[in-house]
């Protein structure tokens, strides 16, 4: 079991975004969040690695536990380094390819070259950027198209050799065929990584998830197998909104 979350409530100065959220995440397997805006996805995903906490009106209740951990206790730096953070926008650092990967693995401490390489290699082939990118590493970044800067950021979060990824809407900006590359890549990773994936597109939920949850209004409605929410749903919310009647 990687996440055990119990009683999570959370507010933003007086307005409360998470209700009484319970739940499990186990390890090797895609959770796909599903809801429409406003729904306390984004605002849940950024709790499993302490994001919210610069935000000085953010206050939460409730226990969120990593690996038998609770991540109150745990120091932010290595709780971000096992847990890391895709967002939805790619953001590329202003260097090379190859630098983009190498300055993570600097910031905590990694120095030495050969690793660099061994990492960076790694994390691009699992991130399905490699062959494209391979003859090219010391170019910019920002030459890439967007879908493959995404992949990088993705290659980015891989070479700390995280245990789990959050993904906030990463296709959200990308077009189809960029969008079945990542989602290709979320497939092989799967085997090795523990992956939370927000999406407001539901069809890329039913086609990655293994297990769905649909929020609605700060509540979690409904968590289970993602071909069970979206053939027989337990609750009409949920089966309207995947029919599309709202959201």
């Amino acid at each position: 079991m990687k996440f055990i979350i119990e009683n999570v409530n959370a507010w933003f100065g007086s307005v409360q975004s998470l209700k009484e959220i319970s739940m499990e995440v186990k390890a090797d397997e895609i959770l796909t969040i599903i809801g429409p805006s406003n729904s306390g996805k984004t605002t849940f995903l950024r709790i499993l690695n302490r994001m919210h906490e610069l935000n000085p009106v953010f206050r939460m209740q409730g226990r969120v536990q990593f690996n038998g951990s609770d991540i109150s206790t745990m120091e932010v730096g290595l709780l971000r380094k096992k847990i890391g953070m895709v967002f939805a926008l790619p953001l590329p650092l202003p260097f090379t390819i190859y630098e983009n990967i190498t300055y993570a693995l600097k910031m905590h401490g990694i120095r030495n070259r050969s690793i660099h390489m061994e990492r960076a290699e790694k994390a691009l082939r699992q991130a399905s950027l490699w062959n494209e990118v391979k003859d090219r590493l010391k170019t910019s970044a920002f030459k890439l198209s967007g879908g493959q800067q995404q992949r990088l950021c993705i290659a980015r979060t891989l070479a700390l050799e995280p245990d789990v990824i959050l993904f906030d809407e990463p296709c959200s900006g990308l077009d189809p065929i960029s969008t079945a590359k990542v989602e290709e890549a979320m497939f092989e990773l799967k085997k090795e990584y523990t992956i939370v994936l927000v999406t407001n597109n539901v069809k890329q939920a039913a086609r990655v998830g293994d297990k769905t949850a649909f929020f609605l209004n700060g509540e979690l409605i409904e968590l289970d197998k993602t071909e069970k929410i979206f053939t027989v749903p337990s609750d009409q919310r949920t089966d309207d909104y995947i029919r599309g009647k709202f959201g």
